[in-house]
């Protein structure tokens, strides 16, 4: 006999998840693109799956089995994912080099600086600053980009 009973973990299909036909799937898939991404809910931080549930005029079971099913994650990882790609975008725009890694989390929607950074790392397998650094060493002109400080003083954007 085995020391250690270990087996296998078997992915469970939930129930509630058959119970979404696949053409209400479809229709709530398309509204909730529409309400995250289009009217960028995912900037929101108090916009949970229970509001979303409620604009919809549904449940959070079918918000959930949707976006489990049809984006094959979580509704946290969902809205996540869209304020990352974000993230991405501020980091290497030199129009916001002068916010620091607060104040880009709070744009993108995160309600702390720890959860940007968990997702982010998740994500992309590097910190948000680590993206940053490698984006400009890959883009030397914006090496030596000078830019004006918080305090009116000329800084000097630094490569490590």
């Amino acid at each position: 006999m085995a020391k250690y009973n270990i087996t296998q973990k078997k992915e469970k299909e939930a129930a509630y998840r058959s119970l979404v036909s696949p053409r209400l799937m479809d229709e709530l898939k398309e509204k909730i693109l529409d309400i995250i991404l289009i009217q960028k809910k995912y900037k929101d931080k108090d916009y949970s799956a229970k509001k979303l549930a409620e604009d919809l005029g549904t449940n959070t079971r079918y918000i959930s089995a949707v976006v489990n099913v049809r984006f094959h994650m979580n509704y946290t990882s969902f809205v996540n994912k869209y304020r990352i790609d974000e993230a991405m975008t501020l980091l290497v725009d030199k129009r916001y080099q002068d916010l620091n890694m607060e104040e880009i989390s709070s744009m993108v929607g995160f309600s702390n600086r720890q959860s940007f950074y968990a997702s982010f790392y998740k994500i992309n397998g590097l910190t948000p600053r680590e993206y940053k650094i490698r984006h400009l060493a890959q883009h030397p002109s914006l090496k030596d980009l000078k830019r004006e400080g918080r305090k009116g003083r000329k800084l000097m954007l630094k490569i490590v």
